[in-house]
């Protein structure tokens, strides 16, 4: 068992990590999950010994083997082949001693235990690794020095994977993955077969793949059985249990406060006095949830234009005139679009999406676009590039210059960032902070068409999904480019396949294209063709699911309520002196019928809730 045990981390004078401890089971798969900056890769570098804890200590199985991705990526001469083989160092000591060794006795044991390892297979199964991260044949045998640091992390990676250690540790992987590589990644990690600790924000992945939920708040950790849905289910009910609780306790602390208050100055009543002051004193507070209210997207939506606000006749477009990236363009997209990108990295979707935001001139055919339309491009070099030692208010008032104070400041508000927020300096700000003020920044004039490459990189589960319900309330067209499954299965309503050097509609769903990935549930044969979705069905059916959702919302809201208020009557049914307020006036019988009334409500707002999650499922 891996015991984390009153883990205490201190860090430039703040608190991360405040007495976090918890037991992971053997063999378990855990998704270590929490907002942005809540201290997730401080906790995992305590693990892996990086980090030495100002408290507390880590417990870890005898003779367990660590595997974790190191920081700096690997480089050299040596192929992403040979980097992965040399990882497992067992194998490689034995092969070299094999070669050396003049001992026949010696030499028996090391093929044989050669043979126990299953050594001969290991340039196989480190090809598939390989493949399934996105290394063809040619890409394998090449030198690292001539990827980039994207895919020299894949190549760490999957020489983390070949090794199989005992305790695997990955933090956020799939961030250097497209989402083929990531939907690989997912279903070899559902057949791992030893501990996982993961740091992910991939609903998909933590849902299928980890068996517990590790979430990371105010320093401390909790451990919840189950998938992320199940984390989530459970989290509400533990927040609407404090809220309940908070609420009692508020209602006896200001009890006690008012006793001594009216009775400490009397003798008679004095020694009572002082008892409650010294319970009131020994209470512990109960501090309910926290929740951030700045987490916010809200695209301020466009002038209406008619349709198309861009064609593409049979264009081609690169960075060689001799050599074209995708050729043979055919595309239009409306203002009530949402298509997203499919396709391998490198394949050109973000060439094509360079293109179609004016980036990129098409070297052959004709583009065609609306007369007044803007385009916000969304890109991860504009987080990087942000002006670290400038404040978010500096930045968009030079964006936005001419305009009053007061846009300003309300377009920076529809992103989260009001008063102090606005003022602090970019450099302190969390990656997913930064990656608001980029769309903040991007969408300020109110574009017609969004285009999003890798928009979730840097946001957390609740970020992604402000993010998800905030396209889905754009007015405009949206161009997305994403490894989350999620965020496209609940945005998208087109996608277009990006391969073979061009761009064609891909009628299937995203499970079909899944399936595609995987090479499962193919169609012997010739395959029958599919119908293309209706788009104005899809608008449709998007905009009554967002409504749906709100409903939901909205249920689960009132339903905390009411059984906060039932627990509120229990109290008092139970124990008439802890009752307060309106409650304290109200006789048994009253108490009762009101108990019922609340409870009939409640039964209500249940089956409204349970039918319209129904109808949600059926439309999703």
């Amino acid at each position: 068992m891996l015991s984390m045990n009153n883990i205490t981390v201190r860090l430039g004078g703040r608190t991360i990590l405040d007495g976090a401890t918890a037991a992971i089971p053997p063999g378990s798969r855990v998704g270590l999950i929490g907002r942005n900056g809540a201290g997730k890769s401080t906790l995992m570098k305590v693990m892996i010994g990086e980090l030495e804890p100002d408290d507390g200590e880590i417990d870890m199985p005898r003779l367990a083997r660590l595997g974790y991705v190191a920081q700096e990526a690997p480089h050299g001469d040596r192929t992403p082949l040979d980097t992965v083989l040399a990882a497992d160092v067992e194998r490689t000591a034995l092969l070299e001693e094999a070669e050396t060794c003049t001992d026949p006795d010696r030499l028996g044991d090391v093929h044989e235990r050669l043979l126990a390892i299953d050594a001969y297979s290991a340039p196989s199964r480190a090809a598939i690794i390989l493949t399934g991260l996105g290394f063809d044949e040619e890409m394998q045998n090449r030198p690292l020095d001539s990827f980039s640091g994207g895919w020299k992390m894949r190549v760490a990676l999957g020489a983390l994977l070949f090794s199989q250690p005992d305790v695997l540790l990955l933090d956020e992987p799939s961030n250097h993955l497209d989402l083929e590589a990531t939907v690989w990644l997912e279903n070899f990690l559902k057949a791992y077969p030893a501990t996982l600790i993961v740091i992910s924000h991939e609903r998909d992945l933590l849902n299928n793949v980890v068996d517990h939920i590790l979430h990371l708040q105010g320093g401390k950790v909790t451990l919840y059985p189950g998938g992320y849905d199940s984390f989530e289910r459970q989290r509400a009910e533990r927040a609407a249990q404090l809220a309940a609780a908070k609420q009692a306790q508020d209602a006896q602390r200001a009890k006690l406060q008012d006793y001594i208050a009216r009775n400490s100055a009397r003798a008679s009543t004095a020694k009572q006095a002082q008892s409650r002051a010294k319970m009131l004193a020994k209470m512990q507070p109960i501090t309910a949830l926290i929740e951030d209210p700045s987490l916010s997207f809200d695209f301020p939506s466009p002038s209406e234009l008619r349709p198309p606000l861009i064609t593409l006749d049979l264009a081609a477009v690169g960075y060689s005139e001799e050599k074209p990236i995708l050729q043979r363009l055919n595309l239009r997209i409306d203002p009530d679009d949402r298509v997203a990108l499919l396709g391998r990295n490198g394949n050109g979707k973000t060439t094509l999406a360079r293109l179609l935001a004016a980036q990129l001139p098409p070297m052959d055919g004709a583009m065609n676009t609306a007369g007044k339309m803007q385009v916000g491009y969304f890109t991860q070099y504009q987080v990087e590039e942000l002006e670290a030692d400038s404040t978010p208010l500096e930045q968009m008032t030079r964006a936005m210059q001419g305009k009053t104070p007061a846009a300003v400041r309300a377009q920076l508000g529809r992103f989260g960032f009001s008063g102090n927020r606005a003022t602090s300096q970019v450099g302190t700000l969390s990656g997913g902070e930064r990656a608001r003020l980029a769309l903040a920044l991007i969408t300020r004039d109110a574009p017609h068409l969004l285009i999003l490459d890798e928009p979730t990189n840097h946001l957390d589960v609740d970020a992604r999904e402000a993010l998800v319900q905030a396209l889905n309330d754009y007015s405009g067209a949206v161009l997305l480019i994403s490894h989350d499954r999620h965020m496209v299965e609940l945005t998208a309503d087109r996608l277009v396949l990006v391969d073979s050097g061009t761009a064609t509609e891909y009628a299937g769903s995203m499970d079909d294209y899944i399936d595609f990935i995987l090479g499962v549930n193919q169609p012997k044969g010739e395959a029958k063709p599919k119908v293309k979705k209706d788009k104005k069905a899809e608008a449709e059916r998007r905009e009554q699911a967002r409504q749906i959702r709100n409903k939901v919302s909205a249920a689960e809201k009132q339903i905390a309520a009411l059984q906060a208020r039932m627990s509120e009557i229990d109290r008092a049914m139970f124990d008439p002196s802890s009752a307060s307020g309106e409650l304290a006036k109200l006789t048994m019988s009253e108490l009762s019928r009101r108990r019922s009334k609340i409870a009939d409500e409640l039964a209500e707002v249940e089956a409204s809730w349970l039918e319209n999650n129904e109808m949600l499922e059926a439309l999703e």
